[in-house]
């Protein structure tokens, strides 16, 4: 994790963003944390963090946890087959 002034972030952004892809980069400001810059290599990075930042499908998952803990799942082996469609 690399720490950057704002300062010297507004100078360079673009550099910092291409940086951020790889690593967490802090911002500061007046030498205490103020912000982060996540950077995405690719869409799928970009769609991954939206849904681990998603409070709704969070609270999906969740809902879903606690219907399987309290046996309200349905386990892989009774579900029926997939049609193909060949």
């Amino acid at each position: 994790m690399r720490q950057i002034a704002l300062a010297e972030l507004k100078d360079d952004l673009s550099r910092f963003l291409r940086l951020a892809a790889s690593e967490e980069i802090i911002i500061t400001r007046h030498g205490k944390a103020a912000g982060v810059l996540i950077g995405f290599e690719n869409e799928d990075d970009w769609f991954d963090y939206r849904l681990e930042h998603d409070p709704k499908f969070l609270r999906r998952v969740a809902d879903a946890r606690d219907a399987i803990r309290a046996g309200r799942g349905a386990r892989l082996e009774e579900l029926p087959p997939a049609s193909s469609t060949q």
